[in-house]
């Protein structure tokens, strides 16, 4: 299977191309990535990669028609990654998440439709279902999305939907659950606090801190994508978790407890507007059709990473200066 992989340079993509080509397995037989490298883009994520023969790098933007339909031919599989992510920058200015979340998938649809892609996996979010006080959302859930960033998400999730419905598109999405894992831009929550922590700094927490998430490892995340791209069924979503929520303020005082700090080290700040009390994907389907199941948890693999930011100061030191 020969895959083109968009926003490969991140945190997700990376880790997904990594799997791929330390796969022993002969139907990989080539990994093409599209990347626009905007600040969260990170080429040092992609230097084990370099000498690959299977392994192709193009800097380009998925908004760019010439760029994608003259390097997507001859590809069996998308895999799209490629997104602004962070919800606070999302408030801030919400074009950005527009023109790329939504108008960029749907530019990338067309090229797929035009290139005859078999298999078109779009990588979502449970944001896109909004709050849950209790319970947690099946595929079936309608869309809620409460931020800018969650908001275009849920955009492009239609968009790839109607392309599956009107052109019949072998489109299947996924919407997965808070990631954590290495390489991740430390704007988010657990890098961010980790490096603060390594230098002795305050870690910033929304509100009250009671906010929930669900943990989902990286490398769980990208087998679960590995398994909707190779076995999942045309124009069905998946669901795919993590099974640890915590709130903040639990994920806070286990960082602290790592660096042997104490609750001194919490500065609270104002909470961010539209702030989602609580995330909870139902992964049942997922696992009953495709087998697949969480094999890391945080509650046993965030020493790990902390020790990673510990011992790779030169990955992360630049971003934050």
């Amino acid at each position: 299977m020969r895959y083109f992989i968009t926003g490969g340079a991140g945190f997700i993509g990376s880790h997904f191309i990594r799997m791929l080509l330390s796969s022993e397995s002969d139907q990989v037989e080539f990994v093409t990535v599209l990347d626009k490298f905007t600040y969260s883009g990170n080429e040092k994520n992609l230097k084990d990669f370099s000498q690959n023969k299977k392994f192709r790098l193009v800097r380009g933007d998925i908004c760019d028609t010439e760029v994608v339909t003259s390097h997507l031919s001859g590809h069996d599989i998308i895999v799209h990654f490629a997104a602004e992510s962070h919800v606070d920058r999302s408030i801030q200015s919400a074009s950005p998440f527009i023109l790329t979340n939504v108008l960029g998938t749907q530019n990338l649809l067309e090229c797929a439709r035009s290139a005859a892609i078999s298999v078109f996996v779009h990588v979502s979010t449970d944001e896109v279902y909004g709050s849950i006080e209790e319970g947690s959302w099946t595929e079936e859930e309608p869309l809620l999305p409460n931020s800018p960033y969650a908001a275009s998400k849920a955009s492009s999730d239609l968009i790839a939907r109607a392309f599956h419905q009107t052109y019949g598109m072998d489109i299947r999405v996924t919407r997965c659950s808070n990631n954590f894992g290495t390489h991740q831009y430390p704007e988010k929550m657990i890098p961010l606090f980790v490096t603060n922590l390594i230098d002795d700094l305050k870690v910033p927490l929304y509100g009250d801190g009671l906010n929930v998430r669900d943990w989902l490892h990286v490398s769980d995340h990208c087998r679960g994508i590995d398994l909707v791209a190779r076995t999942g069924r045309s124009g069905q979503i998946y669901n795919i978790g993590g099974g640890t929520e915590l709130t903040n303020l639990d994920l806070t005082f286990r960082l602290l407890e790592l660096f042997g700090k104490g609750e001194e080290f919490i500065n609270p700040v104002q909470d961010r507007l539209g702030h989602d009390r609580r995330y909870s994907v139902n992964w049942t389907k997922i696992h009953r059709e495709l087998g697949y199941e969480p094999s890391h948890s945080i509650d046993t693999h965030l020493e790990e990473i902390v020790h990673w930011y510990k011992n790779n100061e030169q990955w992360w030191r630049p971003l934050k200066e």
